[in-house]
């Protein structure tokens, strides 16, 4: 009787372990879970990117307006007839 006894004591306490601290424990569980949260963040972050990025393109593509915005922006030039004048703070 004492040996099953221990026997289903050392049983149960094998369980516990690989419940608590072996491979798919509930500890590595929860980080998983914590991991799958940040990563969904950090998708939503980068699709609202691409999606501004979407918009920029298709307004590149349509107009003249936002060629030229960005050419004066990044690039510095300036329509012929027009005087560059430079603010320094």
């Amino acid at each position: 009787m004492r040996i099953i006894t221990g026997i289903l004591i050392l049983l149960f306490a094998l369980l516990q372990y690989d419940l608590w601290v072996g491979e798919g424990s509930l500890a590595s569980a929860w980080h998983l879970k914590k991991s799958v949260s940040a990563q969904q963040k950090q998708n939503d972050i980068l699709k609202e990117r691409n999606a501004a990025l979407g918009a920029e393109v298709v307004d590149l593509k349509q107009g003249q307006d936002a060629i030229e915005e960005r050419a004066r922006n990044e690039l510095g030039m300036i329509k012929d007839g027009e005087t560059f004048i430079q603010v320094v703070e």
